[in-house]
């Protein structure tokens, strides 16, 4: 059975790409063969793994969720042997407005993960920042939820709606979907700010909230625009040392 994660938070720029970038990469380093789900219209997951755009700007996950394509058509192979891709570009903008009167179109994106013909220890999802249907696709299709939260003011401003929208997807779609954690990001130690907000979110989360904490780290910033993880980029900097905890500690949780 696979572990499929579900990277979101309707807010932007908390840390969704970068982590559902690099905790797969970790992933497939620490030896678990992993599938990454680019399901931003963005497509900065593909581009931040270096796929090229004229190779996927006819098939991508947009061609497969509108029965054009089939899942394991649109999948590309990474530079980690055991990382894969399902990349995405603005295509998938039009899904909103096409879906619109599909029935069952809040369960396509399962329906496509249940014909895989290949196997994955690990499937992560990363999501558009905000709660439209690709984010309720992943949802429906994920067992594990992971919710990057920024450790700066407001990080908490609009959790308690995602984790109202996520019982109600338990209650009528996905009996299976549970909250994997609670991933705090772009820590900066030298701040007090930061040091707040991490002992605040640990009160009121627990044991929801992950051990392993995301530093700001200017190596992990600069990775992207050279189409790379940060383990390739730079395996000694903190942000590759932190992915490589997260990993594990989501390893180990398995179990």
């Amino acid at each position: 059975m696979n572990k499929i994660i579900c990277i979101a938070n309707q807010k932007g720029g908390v840390g969704k790409t970068t982590t559902a970038i690099n905790l797969s990469a970790c992933l497939a380093a620490s030896g678990k063969k992993t599938l990454l789900i680019d399901g931003d219209s963005q497509g900065n997951a593909s581009s931040g793994l270096g796929l090229d755009k004229n190779l996927f700007a006819e098939n991508n996950l947009y061609h497969a969720m509108i029965s054009q394509a089939s899942l394991p058509s649109v999948i590309y192979p990474t530079a980690l042997d055991l990382l894969d891709i399902v990349p995405a570009n603005q295509d998938l903008i039009g899904m909103e407005v096409e879906f619109i009167h599909l029935e069952e179109r809040e369960t396509r994106l399962k329906s496509l993960l249940l014909s895989l013909d290949r196997s994955y220890d690990f499937i992560v999802i990363d999501c558009p920042p905000s709660l439209g249907f690709m984010t309720v696709n992943a949802l429906v299709a994920a067992n594990s939820l992971i919710v990057p939260l920024q450790c700066e003011y407001y990080a908490m401003e609009g959790l308690g709606y995602l984790l109202n929208t996520v019982k109600l997807v338990k209650a009528n779609l996905n009996p299976g979907l549970s909250l994997g954690g609670i991933l705090l990001t772009m820590f900066d130690s030298r701040n007090s700010l930061a040091h707040r907000v991490t002992e605040d979110v640990r009160k009121h989360l627990g044991n929801k909230v992950f051990q392993t904490v995301i530093p700001r780290n200017v190596r992990l910033s600069e990775s992207p625009s050279h189409g790379m993880p940060v383990i390739l980029y730079d395996v000694k900097s903190r942000g590759a040392t932190a992915y490589l905890e997260l990993a594990q500690e989501i390893i180990l949780g398995e179990k």
